[in-house]
């Protein structure tokens, strides 16, 4: 059973998701993310530095942040998932939700890979 998602991350406008490099060192990255349920997607490139770090490491930290990834808030241990492409629409929905710009499918359209995250 996984646990729901942090009262600290709910509802917030943007999430810090920080990945490992393979030596450990910690990048951040400030992402936009939809919620459904107990779980978050995040949308995403397949040549981005993060995809290629959950591919290695799929143990992430998350924690809110403003736009420019300024850290407002505790940090929460996730577990992400590549998801596979029958999944993406179930993603994006959530995202769309949340984020009229990312309904508009010139912005995104280099778009091919959604995270989930769950929580432990």
């Amino acid at each position: 059973m996984r646990g729901a998602i942090p009262s600290t991350i709910r509802g917030q406008k943007y999430i810090s998701l920080t990945t490992f490099r393979k030596s450990g060192a910690k990048v951040a990255t400030p992402v936009w993310f939809g919620e459904d349920g107990d779980k978050l997607y995040v949308m995403t490139r397949s040549d981005m530095g993060k995809t290629k770090r959950v591919r290695n490491n799929p143990q992430v930290r998350v924690a809110p942040c403003t736009i420019r990834g300024k850290v407002t808030g505790p940090e929460s241990a996730a577990t992400v998932r590549i998801l596979p492409p029958e999944d993406h629409a179930h993603a994006r929905q959530a995202i769309n939700q949340k984020y009229w710009l990312a309904r508009l499918p010139l912005v995104w359209r280099r778009t091919d890979t959604y995270l989930e995250l769950a929580f432990p």
